[in-house]
């Protein structure tokens, strides 16, 4: 009884610190950035040039769009920005996103206001109802972590790699759904939420092999792998549970669940395998795992251990954050793939970057069930393990998520600052740019292979804060070629394709094409159009360096490159990082509008200038 009344208790207590969340100056400080990057969306996607009774008007320094309330008077929003040089990119400033109403009265804009008065014309009601419901779980959500998190500014432990991967609070930067993790209650994102640093026991079952497909790399040995990953007693002790169930330990896959996973889907999808013994509920381990800024990634806080990467019935930055089964076993062929190129290539090996390998994967199989059960199952259990960064750190060596680079903590500073003001804006950069973009271009031009480079996947190893090397990773599908484009076709190995119903769900998941202005646009989409173009603005709006001297710096590195690398001449046509414009995805209108035919628009690339 005392039980129930304390946890009573601490539930009222949570929900007072909620609504005093919201009536706070968080609250209204994550609205104004939601509403500034819709804004930004809107306009950069030409969003707003299809809505009829909406108008826009530029001049220097200002945007003004006219909509329409609900009873048809004039209303306007007003916000101060510009368009970049870089890629022509909308730029909105930190002021206040200001709203005239009818009467001219100024209010700062609200998100259901917005939405209402300039969107509120859209046909597809479904659509626009999901993406206002997305961006308001974004408000709730972000607005619950800033009050939630008591650290002020990043020094000591707290800029150390894996607090970082809590620590760094941005989310998606051009997204305006960048934390709506649909699915996820408050309760759920204050126990799961990176930014809540939450200590998470995954929970582990045993799948017969006859209903799971398995993928290992090579160089891995399953068994002997699984025991290292659990620990020789919890292996032994997840061996002897399958044993106790009358069942020979060989013909099960073991494969992590995350505790929400476990709790809201698996159970009720998967009840009949588990009530037959085709699926064994083994338990929790020992190790505690953190989960990362990707939310479905959680870090072994045991460092040498692998990562567990894990679906998720959540959607977060307007994408389901299950993991496809083809994903999942495509994931050790293409580390292994990828790791081989480097490890045969001498220039590869000279520039020291890592390649955080997936080097097993383990899915459910939902084709052996009915087309009605399939559809539920899809994508839902199953694991990836991924190397740990740490195993590749040498003494001396300290890392941080590439997005930490455009982070500014609450006490007003940039993390990198203390690196701007040691070594200076303008060599750091110079630094910093030979150092990621090098790898990344070497990949594409050696071997015709294209990363999807955004600042999730890339994390900076730097000595003291000085660009040392790089890591990349999330190979499963994030990868890009032609085969008839690669260096070495005949090493590619074959993948596990797509089934049909993923394409229509997603049409730009997707890892081989046949053009190769697709692979390259790939390179530019995720590492030079939001994650170097960040690292652009952000330089230029905290240390005066010039958005144009940063492109030209960027060149500079691949004009080096294709100097001292002539054997790949042909391909520097072929892969033309230098073209006048390349095509992005637009990531509002695939909301709005759905993703019945690719969202994709053409946009100028700040390096043509400079080829």
């Amino acid at each position: 009884m005392e039980q129930v009344e304390r946890r009573e208790s601490d539930r009222k207590s949570k929900q007072s610190e909620w609504v005093h969340a919201l009536q706070s100056l968080h609250c209204a400080e994550v609205e104004q950035r939601i509403v500034r990057q819709l804004i930004e969306t809107l306009v950069y996607e030409n969003i707003i040039a299809r809505l009829e009774s909406v108008a826009l008007q530029e001049s220097e320094g200002r945007f003004k769009i006219e909509g329409i309330t609900s009873d048809g008077q004039a209303v306007a929003y007003v916000c101060r920005g510009k368009r970049k040089d870089t890629f022509a990119r909308i730029r909105l400033t930190k002021d206040p996103v200001l709203r005239v109403g009818p009467s001219g009265d100024q209010t700062n804009a609200t998100i259901s206001e917005f939405v209402s008065e300039v969107l509120g014309q859209l046909q597809n009601n479904d659509a626009l109802g999901m993406f206002m419901e997305e961006l308001v779980q974004t408000l709730l959500k972000d607005t619950q972590a800033q009050m939630a998190n008591p650290i002020r500014q990043l020094s000591g432990v707290a800029r150390s790699y894996d607090e970082l991967e809590g620590n760094i609070m941005d989310g998606h930067p051009y997204h305006p759904c960048y934390k709506s993790r649909i699915g996820f209650t408050l309760e759920d994102n204050a126990a799961y939420g990176p930014e809540f640093k939450p200590k998470l026991k995954p929970v582990w079952v045993a799948v017969v092999k006859a209903e799971c497909e398995l993928a290992v790399s090579r160089t891995l040995d399953y068994a002997a792998y699984m025991s290292q990953e659990l620990g020789d007693a919890v292996y032994a002790r997840f061996v002897g549970k399958i044993m106790e169930s009358g069942n020979d330990p060989d013909d099960y896959v073991l494969i992590a669940v995350h505790p929400w996973q476990w709790r809201e889907a698996i159970i009720p999808v998967y009840y009949r395998q588990l009530a037959e013994g085709r699926m064994i509920l083994l338990g929790e381990g020992e190790d505690d795992y953190r989960p990362q800024q990707s939310i479905r990634t959680l870090a072994n806080t045991l460092r040498h251990k692998a990562y567990l990467k894990l679906p998720l019935n959540i959607t977060n930055t307007s994408t389901g954050r299950i993991l496809a089964q083809h994903t999942i076993m495509n994931a050790p062929l293409i580390s292994d793939w990828l790791y081989d190129l480097i490890e045969r290539d001498a220039y590869a090996k000279r520039l020291g970057f890592v390649v955080l390998r997936e080097v097993a994967g383990a899915s459910y199989n939902h084709e052996v069930l009915s087309e009605i059960e399939q559809e539920r199952a899809y994508g839902m259990l199953g694991t990836i393990w991924r190397e740990s960064l740490h195993t590749y750190m040498q003494p001396g060596d300290e890392a941080a998520p590439f997005n930490a680079l455009c982070h500014t903590d609450r006490s007003g500073q940039p993390f990198i600052d203390p690196w701007i003001q040691k070594f200076g804006a303008e060599e750091w950069t110079r630094t910093l740019l030979r150092i990621s973009v090098t790898p990344i271009i070497h990949l594409l031009y050696a071997h015709g292979v294209a990363l999807e480079s955004h600042a999730q996947n890339m994390i900076l190893i730097h000595r003291e804060g000085w660009p040392a090397r790089l890591a990349l990773k999330d190979f499963h599908d994030g990868v890009r070629f032609s085969r008839s484009h690669l260096a070495n076709p005949s090493v590619c190995p074959t993948l596990h394709p797509a089934p049909v119903r993923h394409a229509q769900i997603n049409r730009n998941s997707f890892i081989e094409t046949d053009d190769a202005a697709i692979v390259r646009d790939f390179v530019h989409d995720a590492f030079f159009f939001i994650n170097l173009s960040e690292l652009c603005m952000f330089l230029e709006e905290r240390y005066g360096l010039d958005e144009s001297h940063f492109w030209s710096m960027a060149a500079q590195v691949i004009h080096d490159y294709q100097h001292d690398h002539p054997e790949h001449r042909e391909r520097y046509a072929c892969f033309d990082l230098f073209a006048e414009s390349i095509q992005v995805e637009q990531l509002t209108k695939r909301r709005l509008f759905g993703d019945g035919e690719f969202r994709l628009h053409t946009v100028p690339n700040p390096l043509y200038r400079f080829r």
